[in-house]
């Protein structure tokens, strides 16, 4: 069973807790005859597919620790750059080449981690063994597009991340390059429901998720309503609805690399606009990513408090605090480290 590396960024308490949840790693479409590379809670991960079979494991070569990310797949196995042994998608050992004829230490293997694809990414779990993943049910419904944007790397906690996503009150004020109006901030009475798993918010606005070009889309008086699902530790999931009961579904995971680094994974589906370009709403969603990414790695302490008492809060930050007793909840420290 893997356990916190001594180098580890994270207190032993939190990464113990994390290392049992279920983080996406990479782009499923990203991974393909070569190894990728991918880090996890201070781990450092390779994953590949042999005959359209998916493995992750630890990215390094038990013989010399030589970072396996650096081979290829060839003939069914992963081969280490170093040596030339191979490896099959268990993680056994097939064959050394410098000793065709020996017999293989069973210990010559590598250490698996548990994987799973969904919603058009790969996620992995460092010591967990059953994946509970956040629920995204539009990515298999026909009547909706499925789109997976590209990721993006914030120096920055997931966390302080996870609650930026849910923030309603930092729309007009952080979005003004996307769909905020610094003319509309006010922020109407909401209601947040804790769940097992996370918090639930309906949040009903005038502020439209169109940009300024696209607004006269939308009735003058139109209602734009606003779904959140947390999923602790680091996943929330929006529905947003548009006028004529067309949705768009967003999905914010973000992924641990270190306690200060994340990667942030974003698969997207919508009902409607389906005969306009997805690299359109690839990129407009990049800027929305990039107009939260700034402020997330200018907020100090980096880290997010748990303990309440250490920030000042507002009637608006109901969705953050609840986020926050949610992931103390989970048994993280006060001062949470990552």
């Amino acid at each position: 069973m893997l356990t916190r590396p001594s180098d580890s960024s994270f207190e032993a308490g939190d990464w113990d807790i994390l290392a049992a949840h279920w983080f996406p790693i990479a782009v499923a479409a990203e991974v393909g005859s070569k190894p990728v590379a991918a880090r996890l809670l201070d781990v450092d991960l390779v994953i590949y597919r042999i005959a359209g079979r998916l493995a992750v494991a630890l990215d390094r070569c038990p013989h010399r620790g030589v970072l396996l990310s650096l081979g290829w797949v060839e003939n069914d196995n992963l081969v280490c750059p170093y040596h030339g042994l191979h490896f099959n998608a268990d993680g056994r050992c097939t064959a050394i080449p410098s000793q065709p004829d020996a017999k293989i230490p069973n210990r010559l293997a590598l250490v698996v981690i548990p994987a799973v694809e969904r919603y058009g990414l790969i996620w992995a779990s460092l010591t967990g063994t059953t994946p509970i993943l956040p629920q995204f049910e539009a990515w298999e419904d026909a009547d909706y597009q499925q789109i997976v944007c590209p990721t993006i790397d914030i120096a920055g906690s997931s966390g302080r991340q996870i609650e930026g996503f849910i923030d309603v009150a930092h729309f007009a004020w952080a979005h003004t390059g996307t769909f905020g109006d610094r003319s509309n901030p006010l922020v109407p009475d909401y209601t947040v429901e804790e769940t097992e798993r996370g918090c639930r918010v309906e949040y009903v606005s005038n502020v439209s998720n169109f940009g300024p070009d696209q607004r006269d889309r939308a009735p003058a008086d139109f209602l734009w309503r606003r779904s959140f699902e947390v999923y602790a530790p680091f996943a929330a999931r929006l529905v947003v609805h548009f006028p004529g009961d067309h949705k768009l579904w967003i999905l914010n995971a973000a992924s641990p690399v270190s306690a200060r680094k994340t990667r942030l994974f974003c698969p997207l589906a919508r009902n409607f606009d389906q005969h306009t370009s997805v690299e359109d709403v690839r990129a407009f969603n990049l800027r929305v990513f990039e107009e939260d990414r700034v402020l997330v790695e200018a907020q100090r302490p980096e880290d997010l408090p748990l303990n309440l008492a250490l920030e000042v809060h507002i009637a608006a930050d109901r969705t953050s605090v609840a986020y926050r007793r949610v992931l103390k909840r989970l048994g993280l420290s006060l001062v949470y480290t990552g």
